[in-house]
């Protein structure tokens, strides 16, 4: 007999509770799947059902012996299921969280030429800079910003690094002169993003060492990036924001990037899925476009 069948046959016989219910959902005769359950038992040489007229319980070793059966079984599953992929379209609904700006700008327009490729894969995206809870959200993926909380059954990929540049319009330097260095925040006002009241610091890169966290003075804290850009642009004061968001600005003359001889901080951004024995493919070919395709943006 075939290990892998018998195995099949035992954790059936298991789940439904009787060599008779298993062989009706299996198509095979009762005494059949007794034979499979029998081939298990004297291969191994340990009993795994304690059998009567009435009942079947499992025994110790039978139990430890069945969850082990589910795990290789899904494995198996998990392997037929790689050949199926490469013949296969992505297909069916992909629920997608993400930041809305980063989202709207960065990550919808991967994903929307990717549903253009694929005409069976539906797309379910929400823009929230709220963290989501991928289980309780039903979410296939979330694509998140900034340092990673360490969850178990949750799997993270690295998508994007964001380049983080201070800048300024012309019109404030022309008022308050130019930063050369990180020490010559303290002497000019920022625009600081806060999310929950609290601004977040301004990061900067030292060899060897943990990044120089700044929070620079501020009379302005907006929870928004994209209307930091706008105030920065109409001279509101100096902004640090990621490169993509402010590109067109620097290259209309709107905003003007400082500190050239500093390095600059990259943001992580990450794909983040639910563990699972086989990632189906309509993730797995997103994570994929997302990976190939955000360095660009950047």
């Amino acid at each position: 007999m075939d290990r892998l069948t018998s195995m099949a046959v035992f954790v059936k016989a298991v789940d439904l509770g009787s060599f008779a219910a298993a062989a009706a959902a299996l198509g095979l005769s009762g005494p059949m799947v007794g034979k499979h359950v029998r081939f298990l038992e004297d291969r191994l040489g340990m009993r795994l059902l304690n059998r009567t007229t009435r009942r079947q319980t499992l025994t110790e070793f039978g139990r430890a012996y069945y969850e082990r059966c589910r795990v290789v079984l899904a494995e198996a599953e998990a392997a037929d299921a790689l050949a199926a992929d490469q013949l296969a379209e992505p297909r069916g609904r992909l629920r997608v969280t993400m930041p809305v700006l980063f989202g709207r700008r960065c990550v919808a327009p991967v994903l929307l030429d990717l549903a253009r490729r694929h005409p069976a894969l539906e797309l379910d995206l929400s823009f929230s800079d709220r963290v989501a809870d991928l289980a309780e959200d039903g979410c296939d993926l979330a694509i998140r910003t900034g340092a990673l909380e360490d969850r178990a059954g949750v799997m993270a990929r690295r998508v994007a690094r964001q380049r983080m540049i201070v800048c300024a319009s012309p019109a404030y330097l022309d008022r308050h002169g130019r930063p050369r260095r990180v020490e010559d925040l303290a002497a000019h006002q920022a625009i600081l993003y806060s999310r929950s009241g609290r601004p977040g610091p301004w990061l900067f890169p030292r060899d060897g060492e943990p990044p120089a966290a700044v929070t620079p003075v501020s009379r302005f804290r907006l929870d928004d990036l994209d209307a930091i850009a706008d105030a920065a642009a109409a001279g509101m004061g100096l902004a640090w924001l990621p490169s993509w968001l402010v590109r067109d600005r620097i290259q209309a003359g709107a905003l003007v990037p400082l500190l050239p001889d500093q390095p600059e901080f990259l943001y992580d951004g990450h794909a983040l899925w639910p563990q699972t024995p086989h990632l189906p493919l309509k993730v797995r070919v997103a994570i994929d476009a997302l990976a190939a395709a955000l360095p660009g943006f950047m």
